[in-house]
């Protein structure tokens, strides 16, 4: 890609401008946020790392969207972080509006570009994007169920003491409480995890993953996580700028995919040249189908409270 923008300059959109460069992903990363300077520093400072990292990806900072115009993807990492004993829904109000504003100005300068939503609440942020842009669904895509599967796959490996690579996984579902780790497809090196645990002690580690970002906020105070979101971000963009066509848990725009239609839902997808290309309906368990239908009715409950927004 020619140029690659990431809004909001933040802990994970900084951490994500580094990642993106690093890999070379684009040939320019060009970092946008509000607070003077802060995108300028942080982009000029990454620049000033490339002849150390050996990378000729161009960062640069700045305050409005004019240097993102033409960009062929935007992150979206703008909006408030989550705090002690704050839900994602929380969050809802004030980070719809700044998505609607962040969506209607990069929509002015790159009305061809994919968006990867990531502030949250994930599902209903990305939403907010779609309705806003006017994109096909192909062009919108949400980075939720990566982080989940790694955080699963990560809580696997160290229980079992054993690679993270040979952990296979997918989260599916909703970003937050209600998503659903699909137990019948977790395997290690191709044997079923539930030949390795216990029905008790995998509850525990799909739960552990479920409050895998509360558990981050809880010891950090006064922000959230961010290394492992980066890194998830840029799974997916590498994944679209190289059309790789990897198959990654990410949340799309559903249209009567197991049995859904009109909500952003994590679920399996093929991402390559020009972002979605296939969403991969799998078989479920009734639990799993009980469970992802609970989290589609809880976005689309919160969906319900930003229509005033849009």
């Amino acid at each position: 890609m020619h140029k690659i923008t990431v809004v909001g300059a933040g802990n994970v959109g900084a951490t994500c401008a580094q990642l993106l460069a690093l890999k070379e992903l684009a040939r320019q990363v060009v970092l946008v946020d509000v607070i003077e300077g802060v995108p300028q520093g942080k982009g000029l400072d990454q620049w000033e790392s490339a002849p150390i990292e050996a990378f000729d990806t161009r960062v640069s900072g700045a305050n409005d969207y004019g240097p993102a115009a033409g960009s062929e993807l935007v992150v979206i990492t703008a909006g408030i972080a989550r705090k002690p004993g704050m839900s994602r829904e929380d969050l809802l109000q004030t980070n719809a509006k700044i998505v609607r504003s962040v969506t209607e100005e990069v929509v002015r300068v790159a009305p061809s570009t994919i968006l990867v939503l990531v502030t949250n609440p994930l599902d209903t942020m990305a939403y907010v994007a779609k309705q806003v842009s006017g994109f096909p669904r192909e062009r919108v895509i949400g980075m939720a169920g990566v982080l989940d599967t790694a955080r699963y796959r990560a809580f696997l490996a160290e229980e079992l003491d054993v690679s993270v690579e040979d952990i296979q996984a997918l989260v599916l579902g909703g970003h937050g409480d209600t998503m659903v780790p699909l137990v019948s497809y977790t395997t290690v090196s191709g044997i079923p995890v539930a030949q390795l645990l216990n029905r008790k002690r995998i509850a525990e580690l799909v739960q552990r993953t479920r409050d895998g970002g509360a558990e981050i906020v809880r010891y950090l105070k006064t922000g959230s996580a961010y290394y492992a979101p980066a890194a998830a971000v840029v799974q997916m963009v590498e994944a679209i700028a190289r059309d790789k066509k990897r198959i990654l848990p990410c949340a799309a725009y559903l249209q009567g995919e197991y049995g859904l239609e009109g909500i952003f839902l994590g679920v399996p997808c093929k991402l390559g040249a020009g972002g979605l290309k296939e969403i991969l309906e799998v078989e479920l368990t009734a639990e799993e189908r009980a469970a992802l239908e609970k989290s589609a009715q809880a976005v689309r409950e919160t969906i319900g409270l930003v229509q005033a927004v849009l």
